[in-house]
């Protein structure tokens, strides 16, 4: 099984704590698919914003539940449990 180094919540500075802590205002906590990329924080960041778009933009014709559904769908196909 493959290691990623991660960076703790509370060793985060910077960009990537200002990401940790948009995080848990959003979620409650720091989910570890955003602990993953903690390495690299810019990209991190892109990642964010990226889904940020897809799931959270009024421009999409699709309700934020439909893309929550097809989101899980296609994460059951693949076998993930995110």
């Amino acid at each position: 099984m493959a290691w990623i180094e991660t960076v703790p919540p509370e060793e985060a500075t910077g960009t990537l704590k200002r990401i940790y802590d948009d995080a848990v205002r959003r979620a409650g906590r720091v989910y570890n698919i955003i602990r993953l990329q903690s390495a690299r924080p810019r990209v991190l960041r892109a990642s964010v914003r990226l889904y940020t778009e897809i799931m959270y933009s009024p421009e999409s014709g699709l309700s934020r539940a439909e893309r929550e559904m097809i989101a899980t769908t296609v994460s059951r196909v693949n076998g993930c449990f995110y």
